[in-house]
Parts: C-alpha cells; structure tokens; sequence
C-alpha cells in the first residue's frame, strides 16, 4: 500500500497544481494581467515566470538549462521515490508524494511554459512581498518538511 499511497498523493498533488495553473494564468488571464488583488494587503495574484530554481537561484534564459532542470527534478523524484519505498512508513510516504507531485508539476512548467508559473502571493502588515509562488512549491515544502520530521521507527526502537 505504500506506493499506492505515495503514488495518489504525487497524482493529487499534480492534478491540484495543474488546475490552479490553467485556472488562474489560462483562465483569469493572469499572464496578461500580471496582478490580480484577491484580498488587498493580504493575498494577491502576481505573475511571475520562474526560469532558476527556488526564488529564481540559477534562472537562465538557456535552453539547456530549462531541460537540465526537469530531467533534475525527475532524477531527485526517482532517488526520492526509492527511498521512501525502502523505509515502508506511511508519513515518510505521504511526504514524499507531495515533494514528487510538486516537483513534476514544476517540471511541467518547464516543459509546457519554458518556466515555472509562480502566481500565489501573500503580503502582511504592511510589508510588500515581492515573491510570488504555486500550489507545487507548498508541496515540495509541506513534503520536505515531512520527510525531515517523519519518526524514524528504527532508531525509536532501538535498545538504548
């Protein structure tokens, strides 16, 4: 079960992130539009086309460099993948599948758009935040944070 379990995390993940994406750049527009204030001084839509990775780090309009980013994201998916299968614990699992989901709806970005379509922003308190991101980058987080908090079953029972 516990690919299975991976499997439909990663393929609901994607789904969600794939909608979102044609909904609000396909949809609303917000390729042309650029801004939409959904809750002003709260919560905004803001184009932003992502060519590096995290935050734009290693952006370049190279093609070898978009191509080079997806088959990264396949291969870390696949290493990912094999690792949460070999340690068989539900959490582990479930985080890895969000991590893999967000990471290939990313890739598709890449592959359809030529970068990855960041749109979601959050600003608070007066402070203008100037980064925009997608329902793949909560993923790739929420799953990360899973894999590096996830009880490690060996070590707890483990004679002391």
């Amino acid at each position: 079960m516990t690919a299975g379990r991976m499997a439909l995390v990663a393929l609901a993940v994607f789904v969600v992130d794939r909608a979102s994406k044609w909904f609000v750049v396909e949809r609303l527009g917000l390729a042309e539009r650029l801004a939409i204030d959904v809750w002003p001084g709260v919560f905004g839509l803001r184009m932003a086309w992502n060519r590096g990775v995290n935050f734009g780090v290693l952006a370049s309009d190279a093609e070898a460099m978009r191509w080079a980013l997806i088959v990264l994201a396949l291969a870390i998916s696949g290493c990912v993948a094999v690792w949460a299968l070999r340690r068989r614990d539900a959490w582990f699992v479930t985080g890895a599948g969000a991590l893999i989901g967000g990471a290939l709806g990313n890739a598709w970005d890449r592959a359809e758009y030529g970068a990855v379509a960041d749109f979601l922003n959050v600003t608070c308190c007066g402070i203008v935040n100037p980064y925009a991101f997608n329902v793949a980058d909560v993923a790739i987080f929420a799953g990360a944070a899973g894999l590096a908090f996830a009880p490690d079953r060996k070590r707890a029972e483990a004679p002391r």
